[in-house]
């Protein structure tokens, strides 16, 4: 009988199980659940069921808008199955519509609030069943939060950038088509908007609505303004557009804002702050602010952002 080969067996049995154990963490952790790809069907299933009671009949069994009822709508019920719209909009968003009906995101009314018939915890399976639809697949990596912008004034029409530069990718230009071309970027006129909502959202969404009664009174769109500069400073948008700078550099992330507002110009707390020794950042569309951009600009890609200052104040 081998006593060595036994004590020895017996000695390594704790350190192989563990290393038994650690191996089957890390294949764990490694599981296509874990990593946060497609759900198991298990989880799906209360959602699904849901989905199958409330919202198959407009939307359709597979999501794409064609449910019994879709024909009766004056817009048809979204493609919930579209991955290329649905997969960047946040669930946060996806809840709102649900919990309070599609005018809360300035969408069509014919989306009901389902807040009186559905819990928070049923609103979140039903998403997690929408997401599971999405082709191409639906990754949770590629979705970005909501900002909240503040100071957001209110608009006199709901318009959502958080769908239109966001959901739909429409180029800031497309609105703002005079960025590239003058000084100002312009505000969209009541013509560029029904370029667009002369069909899509004409008959059955109010937001919409307000859009043709201003066209109808031959009216501009009272727009209220949100990004100003001083009077004693120029700025062109052309310079800077031309020159390939992305609209978020001085806007923020516009495509991830319901509603856009902003906090710039000089601060009296920053003010104070400077007077006691502090350095605080630069704060947005400021003087300090402006030249930290071009400085940056010009080392990181050899740019030729002037820095004179004739430049802005002449």
């Amino acid at each position: 009988m081998n006593t060595g080969s036994t004590r020895a067996g017996r000695a390594l049995r704790p350190g192989f199980s563990v290393t038994v154990v650690l191996i089957a963490v890390l294949i764990w952790l490694g599981s296509p659940t874990w990593a946060g790809s497609a759900p198991a069907a298990l989880d799906l299933q209360p959602g699904q069921a849901l989905y199958a009671t409330q919202c198959a009949l407009c939307h359709g069994p597979s999501g794409q808008g064609d449910g019994p009822s879709a024909a009766g709508f004056a817009t048809k019920p979204s493609n919930l199955a579209d991955g290329r719209l649905m997969n960047g909009l946040p669930d946060d968003f996806l809840a709102n519509v649900i919990r309070h009906g599609g005018s809360v995101e300035g969408l069509s009314p014919g989306m009901p609030a389902f807040g009186e018939y559905l819990s928070d915890a049923q609103i979140r399976q039903v998403i997690l069943h929408v997401r599971s639809l999405a082709s191409p697949p639906f990754r949770a990596a590629a979705v970005v939060p909501i900002v909240t912008a503040p100071r957001a004034p209110t608009q006199p029409i709901f318009f959502s950038h958080l769908i239109h530069a966001g959901k739909y990718r429409m180029d800031c230009q497309y609105c703002h088509a005079d960025a590239r071309r003058s000084e100002y970027a312009g505000l969209p006129s009541v013509e560029r908007c029904l370029g667009c909502h002369k069909i899509i959202g004409a008959l059955d969404n109010p937001e919409i609505a307000k859009i043709q009664e201003y066209a109808g009174r031959g009216q501009p769109i009272p727009w209220v303004r949100i990004f100003k500069l001083p009077e004693f400073t120029y700025f062109t948008h052309k310079a800077h557009v031309r020159f390939g700078l992305a609209c978020q550099t001085c806007h923020g992330p516009i495509e991830r804002m319901r509603m856009v507002g902003a906090e710039t110009g000089p601060s009296l707390a920053d003010d104070l702050k400077k007077l006691v020794g502090f350095k605080p950042p630069p704060r947005p569309l400021t003087m300090g602010w402006c030249v930290a951009c071009h400085r940056q600009q010009n080392a990181a890609h050899s740019a030729r952002a002037p820095l004179d200052c004739v430049t802005c104040h002449h």
